[in-house]
C-alpha cells in the first residue's frame, strides 16, 4: 500500500475541492472553525513548499444565510441571486481567515467556456502562473450568476468536475476531493452494514461508474457519481485523485504523505506520455 501511495507523496502542485457540506454546519450555515482551520492548513502546505489551488463550493450556502433561505432554492432565479449575494460574502470570510496567517488569496471565477476557448484557456492558465508563482493561493469557484450549467446541476455537479477540470489546466499532480462521503465503498454504506472501503482504485471501469449512485446532501448538488467523474477526468489526465473526508481538514497533511485515507486513485501513466508527446 505504501509503495502504491508513494507517488502521491512526491506531488507539489495540488488542488483541493471542498464541497458546501465540508464548509456548513448542518443547518446550512459556514462553520467558521473549519473555515479557519482550511486557511491554516492550507498557508501551512504552501509555507513548506506546495503549491496549493483551493475549489470551493458554500456561495450559495452562504446565500442562502444571509437572505434566510430555510432550504437550498429550487429555481434557477433564486439560485442565481443566492450565489450573487453568497459570493462575496463567503470570499470575506476567507480573506478573514487567511489574512489570520499572513496568507495571500485571490479569487478566480469560471465558467466552462474557458476550458474550450483557446484564448480564454490561454488567459486563464497564465493567471493561474503567475499567481502560483506569487505563493499566492487561487480561490475557484464556478461563475453561477452567469453559467448556469452548475447551478442547474447538468454538467460540473457541486464543483467537483470543475475541480478536476481545474487541476488539469494548470497542470497538477494530484486532486483531493474532501466532502461528506470518505471514500469509495463496494456497496452502498447508508444502505449495508458490511460495506466496506476501497483504499485504492487502478483503474475506474464501466461498473465502478454504473455503481457510483446519485444521492447528496440537501445543501451539496454532488453525489458520489459526480466525484468519480471528476476522478476518471483527473486519472485520465495524468492526476492522482483522492475522494476523502472533509471532517477533519488536517488529514491533509497525511493524505499527501502517501497514508492510506479515502480512496486514492491512481493516475493513467500514459497520460504523461502523451502530453510530452504534444
Amino acid at each position: 500500500m505504501e509503495e502504491i501511495r508513494e507517488g502521491l507523496s512526491q506531488a507539489r502542485t495540488v488542488v483541493v475541492k471542498m464541497g458546501t457540506t465540508s464548509l456548513t454546519h448542518d443547518n446550512g450555515i459556514v462553520n467558521l472553525r473549519k473555515l479557519d482551520q482550511l486557511a491554516r492548513v492550507l498557508t501551512d502546505m504552501e509555507n513548506y513548499g506546495y503549491r496549493m489551488v483551493l475549489v470551493s463550493s458554500g456561495a450559495i450556502g452562504c446565500g442562502m444565510h444571509r437572505l434566510n433561505m430555510e432550504e437550498r432554492p429550487k429555481t434557477l432565479e433564486d439560485k442565481q441571486v443566492a450565489a450573487s449575494v453568497g459570493q462575496g460574502l463567503l470570499m470575506e470570510l476567507y480573506h478573514r481567515s487567511f489574512d489570520s496567517y499572513h496568507q495571500n488569496i485571490a479569487q478566480i471565477l469560471l465558467t466552462k467556456d474557458v476550458f474550450y476557448n483557446e484564448i480564454k484557456r490561454n488567459n486563464a492558465e497564465n493567471t493561474f502562473k503567475a499567481l502560483l508563482g506569487r505563493k499566492i493561493i487561487p480561490i475557484v469557484n464556478e461563475n453561477d450568476c452567469i453559467s448556469t450549467d452548475e447551478i442547474e446541476e447538468e454538467c460540473f455537479g457541486d464543483n467537483d468536475i470543475l475541480s478536476a477540470m481545474t487541476a488539469n489546466l494548470i497542470d497538477a499532480d494530484a486532486l483531493v476531493i474532501l466532502s461528506d462521503v470518505d471514500g469509495l465503498y463496494d456497496a452502498d454504506p447508508g444502505k449495508d452494514d458490511q460495506a466496506v472501503k476501497i483504499p485504492v482504485v487502478e483503474a475506474i471501469t464501466p461498473e465502478i461508474l454504473a455503481g457510483g449512485g446519485s444521492s447528496g446532501s440537501s445543501l451539496g448538488t454532488g453525489g458520489m457519481a459526480t466525484k468519480l467523474g471528476a476522478a476518471q477526468y483527473a486519472t485520465k489526465h495524468g492526476i492522482y485523485t483522492v475522494i476523502a473526508s472533509g471532517e477533519n481538514v488536517k488529514t491533509l497533511y497525511n493524505i499527501m504523505d502517501g497514508e492510506a485515507i479515502g480512496t486514492l486513485f491512481m493516475k493513467d501513466e500514459s497520460a504523461g506520455i502523451q502530453k510530452q508527446e504534444d
